[in-house]
């Protein structure tokens, strides 16, 4: 027998098939012929949560709003980091790939990889593990003061 050639089932495997057969196969016509037919066809998508007011959009002694501001900053702050962890990769990869090569053909990569890190630094950086929203919100509100004044100076 060649190598290439299949083997054909013998004796138990035979019989494995065929039990299978018996079991599997009515219970997996009906599902084709009625239970699929009638079913919508959704596509698998991730969680989508829908946006939330912001921080500077809720009254000040609205606990609900805030809560909500927080677990929308929570995940915005997740997404971003892993975003940035998925570049700072790219950027890993392409080093490993190309060598001696890749200060020339990952240069691209390095500088989407060093603005999203510069970014996400300007956003979060700072604020420490146990962070709130509010907290971010006066870290922007500072910022803006700061390139207000500077902008101000320059003139």
């Amino acid at each position: 027998m060649a190598n290439n050639e299949e083997r054909s089932p013998k004796g138990v495997d035979r019989g494995l098939v065929a039990m299978y057969k018996v079991l599997d196969g009515p219970t997996s016509w009906v599902k084709e012929t009625f239970v699929q037919p009638f079913q919508k066809k959704y596509p698998y998508y991730h969680r989508r949560f829908n946006r939330v007011p912001t921080i500077d959009q809720c009254d000040v002694n609205e606990a609900a709003c805030i809560y909500e501001a927080q677990e929308q900053w929570k995940r915005d702050k997740m997404v971003d980091s892993k975003i940035v962890r998925i570049l700072k990769d790219r950027y890993i990869d392409c080093n490993y790939y190309e060598g001696e090569d890749a200060p020339v053909k990952c240069a691209s990569i390095a500088a989407v990889s060093e603005e999203a890190a510069t970014n996400w630094f300007i956003k979060y950086g700072d604020l420490g593990y146990n962070a709130t929203v509010v907290e971010a919100y006066m870290k922007q509100k500072h910022r803006m003061i700061w390139e207000r004044r500077k902008s101000a100076q320059a003139v």
